[in-house]
């Protein structure tokens, strides 16, 4: 492989994709991860993650020599970071990997090079890091291109809307920003929308921060309607008749890493002024909580009607349709909570977008819907739509499979 024009730190769900991207368009990509494993994988032409079309792109960027994955960064031009950031306790943001990523490169930027940091992170963090870089290498002050550029794209569609969503670029000065934008046009048709990088930071958290609280809505209406005995899902569509209404569909709670954990870094800096912001994170998480305490009032109805422990079916452990993803997963908590509970009952824990997990036996959905007494859909993956279940069964429909 040529000299890599890219430094990509950080190969998982956004990483991964993103080099390969690059990769596509005959650009040099040396990305890096902590992972031994995920390294070697990716050498080979494989991946480590599911996503449509990404298997194909790293298979080619590899094989044509374009991509190439270590645990080590090199020298290059332009240093993309996308690594995790995740909260500590009391829900505080923890930028500890950016900063590690960020002194990882220290000793191999040199003038003229752009760091790009697209991580959510709170508020600040790129100018935090630019006072890391300057205060390290004092001698490259105001020499170096350095912008902020979240992602913006949907699991299950990533390779796509990495290409065609839109992007906010924010740099810490006019001239970062310009560079970073002549760099993203190589490879992105969406609009290019320049600010600064404090905006951009913001605008990522606002984004899903307005997600939340509108599932939190939806979410709440559920629990509304629950007790009111009134079919939540015929409601939002009859209230989205409505030309000025569109209300979103109630699930098991919220989960992945951005919609679950964005609005804390908005909450932890600016408490008092985030209102409704920390409310719709108490609502999205009591919601997991609420179906957990759903299923164990079904399995103890069950034993007073039929004088026997019934069999239960949880379907589904990802954080939305469709994906192998189970970071944040308000499903992943919900069967864990249940099972906490287990008192010699049966149970078939049912994932179809993975083989295998370490902590959860995995059953076929098929067999787990033939088999149980009392089936908890929290998940509405495709394959759980249109199932031919007997009248006899008991079904906790939490996320709108048979709606």
């Amino acid at each position: 492989m040529n000299n890599p024009e890219v430094v990509m730190i950080g190969l998982g769900y956004i990483g991964l994709p993103t080099a390969a991207l690059i990769a596509q368009n005959e650009t040099y990509v040396h990305g890096v991860d902590i992972n031994p494993n995920v390294v070697e994988i990716i050498n080979k032409g494989q991946i480590h993650i599911v996503e449509p079309d990404l298997d194909t792109a790293v298979a080619n960027a590899v094989r044509e020599g374009y991509l190439k994955a270590s645990t080590k960064p090199v020298q290059g031009s332009t240093y993309l970071i996308v690594v995790p950031t995740p909260f500590k306790a009391k829900n505080e943001p923890d930028i500890s990997f950016v900063e590690s990523a960020t002194r990882a490169i220290l000793p191999l930027l040199k003038e003229g090079d752009l760091y790009i940091i697209e991580s959510t992170s709170p508020v600040g963090t790129t100018e935090k890091m630019m006072e890391l870089m300057y205060a390290e290498r004092p001698e490259l002050t105001g020499k170096l291109h350095i912008a902020y550029c979240p992602e913006r794209v949907l699991p299950g569609n990533v390779m796509y809307e990495l290409v065609h969503n839109d992007r906010v670029i924010g740099g810490v000065d006019e001239r970062s920003t310009e560079t970073a934008v002549a760099f993203y046009s190589q490879f992105i048709k969406g609009e290019l929308h320049k600010t600064n990088a404090r905006t951009a930071e913001m605008c990522k958290l606002v984004e899903n921060s307005s997600r939340d609280v509108q599932i939190a809505f939806a979410n709440e209406l559920s629990l509304i309607c629950d007790k009111a005995d009134i079919n939540v899902w015929e409601l939002i569509a009859l209230a989205n008749k409505h030309p000025r209404v569109n209300i979103l569909q109630p699930g098991c709670g919220v989960g992945g890493h951005c919609i679950a954990v964005d609005p804390y870094f908005i909450v932890s800096d600016y408490p008092m002024e985030s209102q409704i912001i920390g409310k719709a994170r108490e609502i999205n998480n009591y919601k997991s909580f609420w179906c957990a305490e759903k299923v164990q009032t079904a399995k103890l109805e069950f034993e007073l009607k039929h004088g026997r422990k019934p069999s239960i079916a949880l379907m589904g452990l990802a954080f939305k349709p469709n994906i192998d993803d189970l970071r944040e997963s308000p499903a992943k908590y919900i069967a864990q909570k249940v099972l906490q509970n287990a008192n010699n009952e049966e149970y078939y824990i049912v994932e179809p977008n993975i083989n295998s997990h370490k902590v959860f036996k995995l059953t076929d959905y098929k067999t787990a819907v033939e088999k149980a007494d009392i089936i908890a859909f929290l998940v509405a993956h495709d394959e759980f739509k249109g199932l031919n279940i007997g009248d006899d069964k008991v079904v906790l429909d939490f996320c709108g499979v048979n709606k």
